[in-house]
């Protein structure tokens, strides 16, 4: 089936015409608009949205979020301190003698 002069619908012998219009009446009511491509401006905006909308769901969770980083922070640096206490020379003092109280004198290992 060759170019545009010969027949489309070979059992009728007649041209149903070319793209977008196969023969079909012409469709009415139907309105168009086009706008031309360089008069568009797809990202009109968006800089500005975006800011003042990641501001919005960022207030919006903040009181759900900062809350427990808040206490783990706190007892997380809570336990290094005291692991730092803990493996220090007054740290390992005060447990010696805590123990030394525990078994009223006596010796800690046995």
């Amino acid at each position: 089936m060759g170019g545009g002069s010969e027949p489309l619908d070979t059992k009728h012998g007649h041209y149903l015409g070319g793209w977008g219009n196969l023969g079909s009446q012409t469709q009415k009511g139907i309105t168009t608009y086009a706008l031309s491509a360089n008069r568009q401006r797809p990202l009109a905006g968006t800089l500005n949205a975006a800011v003042f909308n990641s501001w919005r769901r960022f207030r919006a969770q903040a009181l759900y979020v900062i809350p427990p980083f808040a206490a783990a922070y706190m007892l997380i640096d809570w336990a290094v301190k005291k692991n730092e206490y803990y493996n220090s020379k007054p740290g390992r003092m005060a447990d010696l003698q805590a123990a030394e109280e525990a078994t009223g004198g006596g010796s800690v290992r046995g």
